[in-house]
């Protein structure tokens, strides 16, 4: 049997401790059915790597976290068709299966696409899971068009515009149309959101409502809640245009008053861009569909990576320091690792 190098855990831990993140050799799996086998080039770290690290029960067998890569294709199953050996390929895989944070990992080829030509492994790796689920929340959560003629008198506010899904997101809104209002607090994530597709920023520590009026709106048609859904709820409430539409991707221990959009007739959807291979769903392909759109885009420079720090050698070390980096709340773009 080959072996492979991985970075894994067998306790929820928090990354300060020793063995939150651990160097090992596993075993090199093989290729069947829909799978393809992936040399993994460059992977980049999200704020669900940091949870999953940190909690859960004691795992018996190494747990594998990792949900963003770009590679190589080495090996294709049985029932595989969309990729041959050789072909470069970035995804951000499923969260019930070991993850890239490995030389090689197996992933459903119909969440898998082909790297845009125009970018280096490590600026593929930052794309995957951001863009899909931006991709995803805008147009099958709020059910948004690209149809920049549809969009031009709409508006988007999006919680936490300089973030991972922020960063695609905002120029996502921008090409779809949409005016784009971000949230960002500080000199430097502001500058940021502006220079990525916010037409207009505001500060999420302070009163939505009056900072919108000062801009000229009293409605938002769409919210996007990248932060703390339950911190932000009677905002995001109190600005929803009629009929429009809210969705988060952020979890919250908290009850979350619905019936307060009752009288607006306004919409909360929840976008979690693993619901579709954790179930395998049977439109599990548009994941491979909406990446290859990504890539189309990245290649005609419609839009770009959001990289901001890569760090060289996929190891224990250099994953705790990008997991402490995310677990700041103070990164902009995405944080990248590279194998070598």
């Amino acid at each position: 049997m080959q072996q492979m190098k991985a970075i894994g855990f067998h306790k929820h831990l928090p990354i300060t401790e020793a063995d939150s993140l651990i160097d090992l050799e596993l075993e090199r799996p093989v290729a069947k059915g829909h799978d393809v086998l992936v040399e993994i080039k460059a992977v980049s770290v999200n704020p669900v790597d940091t949870k999953v690290r940190a909690k859960g029960t004691d795992e018996q067998e190494p747990k594998i976290i990792g949900y963003d890569a770009a590679g190589v294709v080495v090996e294709v199953g049985d029932h595989a068709s969309l990729f041959s050996v050789g072909d470069e390929v970035y995804y951000a895989g499923a969260i019930n299966r070991p993850g890239s944070n490995s030389e090689f990992q197996l992933v459903d080829e119909r969440i898998v696409a082909k790297k845009p030509e125009r970018l280096t492994f490590s600026e593929a790796a930052a794309l995957p899971l951001t863009a899909l689920t931006a991709y995803e929340a805008l147009t099958d959560r709020m059910h948004i068009t690209f149809d920049a003629k549809s969009n031009l008198e709409k508006t988007i506010l999006i919680i936490g515009a300089a973030g991972g899904v922020g960063s695609i997101a905002t120029q996502l809104a921008n090409h779809a149309g949409l005016t784009v209002i971000g949230t960002a607090s500080r000199p430097e994530t502001i500058d940021w959101a502006k220079a990525h597709g916010a037409h207009h920023t505001i500060n999420h520590h302070e009163d939505f409502r009056e900072q919108l009026e000062q801009l000229g709106y009293s409605y938002v048609d769409y919210v996007f809640c990248l932060n703390a859904t339950d911190q932000h709820f009677d905002a995001m409430v109190d600005v929803i245009t009629p009929q429009g539409t809210i969705c988060s991707i952020v979890e919250t221990d908290q009850a979350l008053n619905l019936s307060a959009l009752q009288q607006k007739s306004a919409t909360f959807a929840w976008e979690f861009m693993f619901t579709r291979s954790l179930f395998e769903t049977p439109d599990m392909i548009r994941q491979h569909e909406i990446l290859t759109r990504i890539a189309t885009w990245l290649e005609e420079e419609t839009l770009e990576t959001t990289v901001t720090q890569t760090l060289i050698g996929l190891n224990a070390e250099n994953l705790k320091e990008a997991h402490r980096l995310v677990e700041s709340g103070k990164t902009i773009g995405k944080i990248v690792v590279e194998q070598h």
